[in-house]
């Protein structure tokens, strides 16, 4: 899918640009000059969500195509949500470059499904390194080869188009495991750890807990001899 974002070269400071309405901007990279911009605000924003930061837009200024960019930075208003401040990379086709790419996850893990599992994951994108040509804009993640609590799904296990390659996390990152169903206790220590859970944490805990358990049954059996 193709993108365009159209812009004007901006001469007033970036505040004047937002009571007027508009969106300042920067461009640069390549080689190339910084250029300072004006985008209109909505189109802008409805394309964000479209292209999100992995996806090639070609860019328009004072109409004239000056090629390829990669949305590099949004700012937003603290206290609206809004955005203030847009950074583009420009691309140049025939270097190789890094971007970062969100995963998809497609499919049920059987273990989830058929065990009563929960599904934890805790790596949402993945940075390549490839030809701009070659960029997508997801990488899919296919759960379905999670049928028991042992299998795991590493960053070396993911299937790359042509030309990608994954330069971060770590090969052997864990992106996604079928665990038995979390307790209470562990479903809010996940959900406050957010992206920077550590899953083998949460299960070693969890078995901690599970001994701990046995123990003191064992220990009040033995009390009752």
């Amino acid at each position: 899918m193709s993108y365009l974002l159209t812009a004007v070269k901006r001469t007033a400071k970036g505040e004047k640009t937002r009571e007027e309405g508009k969106l300042p901007a920067v461009a640069y990279g390549a080689g190339n000059e910084t250029m300072s911009l004006d985008l209109d605000f909505s189109q802008f924003t409805k394309l964000f969500k479209q292209a999100g930061e992995s996806s090639l837009i070609d860019l328009e200024v004072d109409g004239k195509n000056i090629g390829k960019v990669l949305v590099q930075e949004v700012q937003y208003n603290p206290v609206k949500g809004t955005p203030i401040h847009i950074d583009l990379r420009r691309i140049d086709m025939n270097k190789s470059m890094q971007a970062p790419v969100m995963l998809k996850f497609l499919g049920e893990a059987p273990a989830v499904k058929e065990m009563g599992g929960t599904l934890v994951h805790n790596i949402e994108e993945v940075t390549v390194e490839c030809l701009p040509k070659d960029l997508v804009s997801s990488i899919e993640v296919v759960l379905t080869t999670l049928k028991t609590f042992d299998d795991a799904i590493k960053v070396r296990d993911l299937v790359l188009p042509a030309g990608i390659k994954i330069v971060a996390p770590h090969v052997d990152a864990l992106v996604a495991k079928a665990v038995p169903a979390l307790t209470e206790e562990q479903l809010k220590a996940l959900e406050e750890a957010g992206k920077t859970a550590d899953i083998s944490k949460i299960e070693v805990a969890g078995q901690k807990e599970k001994e701990e358990a046995a123990a003191a049954a064992a220990a009040t059996t033995e009390e009752k001899k």
